[in-house]
């Protein structure tokens, strides 16, 4: 006689009122100084979901099983549930409703944000607010900068560091695994400590090394509201001692990576500057594409690389031109990023001629309109 099916219990989904006064009540916990976990208050919504919310006994020992993590923490916790759940004081006194006047004081993650006007201290209950203008910076658009802003960004984006994904390199490495390959120079050297006898093998496995990174921005004059930022990007990006080169592409392409290699910001910029004669002109690009692909790529600099084009795709030249080169490039290139700041635009799509010729060809389309996204480039790159 064959087995009778085992009925497996399935968990009922958390219902939403008892999600809401769970989180309701560990908010409260926690402003009494109790540690509640964001794990420990889904425990207990979905406790009461199953002990329902009409008994007392129930609802107690569900959240003190599943909030409390220490014995000494019990006394709290009966205030506190006196309080929420039985909407009375604890001890059974009685009181008189009253108004609550609570002070908003506005806190600042800067250092000496506080020092300009004198400190208000609230005399009642208060509630700090945490500001910070550095968060607020990496989500902002470039477009809408202020000269200070720029000047804040340019500190942000020195932490960022750019490494291309990593690829498999001819010197070998030593490795104490023995599945590695055989080592015998470093073994017969061994060997000679022992009398000639290997009594210690030696073994080497292949290395690996950061693939090349090369950055393509556009300078042209409809990336004007993003390429001073964008440029700044990629000084950042060179002083960061990685194998990665820069070009800028408007009329022309302009290598610019000895320009962009010395640390002072502004000495790299003006230099940069100098040297590219079309800045906020027009934009060719698969005309500049070409001339990279002629010049540069075949003859090895992109060969293997990560190519990163940081262009919002409006193109004067031909589009079949672009897509051409775009496709010798994709030949070559171990990935191409194109990086888009109009991307994070509501509604938008890439239907512009140029982006639409050379999307076919991109392996990584990002958006490149914040500091937000220029960091979560660096992980596409890395990848």
């Amino acid at each position: 006689m064959a087995d009778a099916p085992v009925a497996v219990p399935v968990a009922d989904p958390v219902d939403k009122q008892a999600e809401r006064i769970a989180l309701a009540f560990a908010r409260l916990l926690r402003g009494m100084g109790l540690d509640i976990p964001v794990t420990r208050a889904v425990s207990f919504a979905q406790a009461l979901s199953l002990v329902g919310l009409t008994r007392r006994e129930p609802v107690y020992w569900a959240g003190r099983a599943t909030l409390l993590g220490r014995p000494e923490d019990a006394p709290s916790y009966d205030k506190a549930f006196a309080a929420f759940w039985e909407g009375r004081l604890p001890f059974g006194f009685k009181s008189t409703p009253s108004k609550l006047e609570l002070t908003i004081v506005m806190d600042s993650e800067e250092e000496g944000a506080g020092e300009e006007g004198e400190e208000v201290q609230p005399t009642g209950p208060a509630l700090v607010v945490r500001w910070s203008n550095q968060e607020v910076l990496r989500h902002k658009d470039f477009s809408a900068y202020t000269h200070a802003e720029f000047e804040e960004a340019r500190r942000l984006m020195a932490d960022i560091r750019l490494h291309g994904a990593l690829k498999r390199s001819f010197r070998r490495r030593p490795c104490r695994k023995t599945d590695g390959r055989p080592d015998m120079r470093r073994t017969v050297r061994r060997s000679l400590r022992a009398g000639g006898e290997p009594m210690r093998r030696a073994f080497t496995r292949a290395g690996q090394r950061p693939r090349r990174i090369v950055l393509i921005c556009d300078v042209s004059g409809s990336m004007e509201p993003y390429s001073r930022a964008l440029v700044r990007f990629l000084h950042a990006a060179v002083v960061g001692r990685g194998r990665i080169e820069a070009f800028a592409l408007g009329t022309r392409l302009t290598r610019i990576t000895r320009e962009l290699s010395s640390r002072d910001p502004d000495a790299a910029l003006a230099k940069a500057a100098r040297a590219v004669t079309d800045w906020s002109g027009g934009t060719r690009l698969g005309e500049g594409l070409r001339a990279f692909n002629d010049m540069w790529a075949v003859r090895g600099m992109a060969r293997g690389a990560v190519v990163v084009l940081l262009s919002d795709g409006w193109d004067r030249g031909d589009p079949a031109r672009l897509a051409e080169q775009m496709q010798r490039l994709h030949r070559v290139a171990y990935k191409i990023v194109w990086v888009n700041p109009l991307k994070a635009s509501p509604g938008y799509a890439p239907v512009a001629g140029g982006m639409a010729a050379a999307l076919p060809y991109v392996d990584e389309f990002v958006e490149g309109h914040s500091l937000d996204s220029l960091e979560r480039l660096a992980e596409v790159i890395k990848r």
